[in-house]
């Protein structure tokens, strides 16, 4: 099966070219501990079957500076894409957003809202003066990966949501629901959110674990959260080396999950969604 990674992550051993400058100052131990580099994330896709990656931005060691996933992603540009992060509370956001894509630049951004190496904890994302950045990213059609917990923050996403009806935004962990507590009230609660056409999922080891824990009990999730949104809007990423479990562990796990789902949702998830949302992945995997 056609399978792209829409998040991972990599880290240079080349501290002169690549040097850390993680967002609020603090590394984050998984960057520190376990770091892949491009080359060892090739290695590691190949093993597993991966046939391309979304390469995002590594905040918590590189802040705003994207050298390492543009360079990595213009050196293999059948493989990677680049999302990089952006800081949409500068005056001149709109404009550098506009810069930074292009050919051979990135193909989408992300927004990092909450953890403990954030320097402005708060619903910042959906501040006024953000509102240029957003407008730049819905006339550009570009994705921006969102990484907020959903709960106090919701009601800043949907007036977003609301505001900019042309904005993609693809949900990151698809904001850390809490589908231990009751997988159908936290289906549920995601599924209300469909309503905003532009909204897309990012599913990862964070979902994918608590659903596994549920057993029968995660069709409960599953169910309101495809009925709603499509497997269309729904992408798999593995958060490797974020995540503690190998590269071919998360796709097993992902694939374990989801075996139950009509093979049609499980190509979309895999591969389909991440594709539209990145038109420069191509059609097919190599």
């Amino acid at each position: 099966m056609d399978v792209v990674d829409a998040h991972c992550h990599i880290i240079s051993e080349d501290l002169t070219a690549y040097p850390r400058a993680p967002l609020g100052g603090k590394q984050s131990t998984w960057a520190a501990t376990r770091p892949v580099t491009a080359e060892g994330m090739v290695s590691r896709m190949d093993a597993t079957g991966i046939a391309q990656a979304v390469l995002v931005q590594a905040t918590t060691n590189y802040g705003y500076d994207n050298s390492y996933v543009l360079d990595s992603t213009r050196r293999r540009p059948g493989r990677f894409v680049a999302v990089g992060t952006v800081d949409p509370l500068r005056p001149d956001a709109a404009d550098s957003l506009k810069a930074a894509v292009g050919e051979g630049g990135l193909s989408g951004v992300r927004l990092f809202t909450s953890g403990s190496t954030v320097p402005t904890q708060g619903e910042w994302f959906a501040a006024p003066e953000t509102h240029p950045f957003w407008e730049q990213a819905a006339e550009l059609n570009l994705p921006v990966c969102l990484q907020m917990r959903l709960g106090a923050a919701t009601a800043q996403l949907t007036e977003l949501l609301s505001r900019f009806p042309g904005v993609t935004v693809l949900l990151d962990h698809i904001g850390y629901p809490d589908i231990t507590a009751s997988p159908a009230r936290a289906g549920a609660e995601v599924a209300e959110l469909a309503v905003h056409p532009g909204l897309h999922l990012k599913l990862t080891h964070r979902n994918l674990e608590r659903l596994q824990d549920a057993g029968e009990r995660a069709a409960d999730f599953l169910d309101p959260v495809l009925g709603a949104f499509g497997a269309g809007r729904i992408a798999w990423g593995s958060n490797c080396p974020a995540a503690e479990q190998s590269l071919p562990e998360l796709l097993a796990l992902a694939e374990q999950v989801l075996a139950g789902l009509p093979e049609s949702d499980r190509r979309q998830i895999f591969a389909g969604t991440a594709r539209r949302l990145y038109g420069s992945l191509g059609t097919s995997g190599s």
